[in-house]
């Protein structure tokens, strides 16, 4: 952080990648509130978080010194110093698409809007309507989504697919993507750092259902992810010089995710095929659970479960975003 700049409050949109434990107040299979998720947070703690540890929510959080751990929206022990400096909206197996937050039972990306809306209000109650103000001016806005979109919706059921091409289905995600943006940015969000795709053919459930027989990494998935990508940046750039601007960033972390599964050696990791949890190849959510082996060593592995890197990968790539996005993020 360069000196003299603070921020008051980090607010996270999207999906399991920034849940932090959303999940666990309302239906859905789509959990991570029992071990063992959680195994080196807080004393072995499962709150939701799909990781061994801190999320990318808190690694930034922490970082911009904002404070350690962002809470849960929905967690009803939510406390008001907590609401003020920040919370997550993310839940786990949204996307873009309202067709996949309804087949994973996920909280829509509007609703999330909805939520934030409401969230708004309880702050012109705590702090009063000047001080809300600072704070949806000078807070950090992340979203991460779109993943589940491809992994769970369109390579998995055959809905999508009748439907749209991978292009014009990249169009159509966009699309959704553009929108959310913008009606953040008329809530009042004024510094949003959107996440590109990440190499969504390397994650080890692409590898073993797409990968063929020596599980490499899913070359559609991955084509896919970047094609997706480019008409993302396109469209944020875009966005940035609309009449009123936008102020959004947009963070690419497709290039440091790849680049550390091709040479895992030089960032300390032996194993990136496959997960710490059971096998690591099929294991997510409720089917990486109490009664499913961890691995021995974690720090050696770069994914937690067949599709959640470890906290060690995660800091890896917050502290790269961090040194190419902060100074565009905090100049917005």
């Amino acid at each position: 952080m360069p000196e003299n700049v603070t921020v008051p409050a980090l607010i996270a949109f999207g999906d399991s990648i920034l849940d932090q434990g959303n999940n666990n107040y309302f239906p859905t299979f789509i959990r991570a509130n029992f071990p063992p998720y959680g195994m080196n947070f807080l004393g072995a703690r499962a709150t939701g978080r799909f990781t061994n540890a801190k999320t990318p929510t808190d690694l930034i959080a922490e970082k911009i010194k904002v404070k350690e751990y962002v809470p849960a929206y929905l967690n009803p022990f939510i406390q008001d110093q907590d609401m003020i400096t920040g919370v997550s909206f993310a839940s786990g197996a949204t996307g873009l698409d309202p067709l996949t937050s309804r087949i994973n039972s996920a909280i829509p990306m509007m609703d999330q809007l909805q939520m934030f809306s409401n969230y708004i209000r309880k702050l012109h109650v705590l702090v009063g309507k000047v001080e809300t103000g600072n704070i949806l001016n000078n807070s950090l806005f992340l979203v991460a989504t779109g993943s589940d979109d491809f992994v769970d919706n369109y390579f998995t059921y055959p809905i999508r697919k009748v439907q749209y091409d991978i292009p014009s289905y990249c169009n159509y995600l966009i699309s959704k993507a553009s929108t959310f943006v913008k009606e953040l940015h008329k809530l009042g969000a004024r510094r949003v750092v959107v996440f590109s795709l990440p190499a969504i053919g390397c994650m080890p459930t692409s590898r073993t259902l797409s990968g063929g027989k020596y599980r490499s990494c899913a070359s559609i998935y991955n084509k896919a992810a970047k094609f997706f990508n480019k008409k993302l940046s396109s469209e944020l750039y875009s966005l940035r010089f609309r009449n009123p601007p936008v102020k959004v960033v947009f963070a690419d972390i497709y290039t440091p995710m790849l680049e550390i599964i091709k040479n895992p050696q030089s960032y300390g990791f032996e194993i990136v095929d496959r997960g710490c949890c059971g096998t690591g190849e099929v294991e997510v959510s409720w089917m990486c659970n109490a009664l499913s082996r961890t691995c021995s060593n974690i720090s050696n592995y770069f994914f937690w479960d067949s599709f959640h890197p470890t906290e060690k990968a995660y800091k890896i790539i917050v502290d790269h975003l961090l040194q190419i996005y902060v100074n565009d993020v905090l100049s917005l």
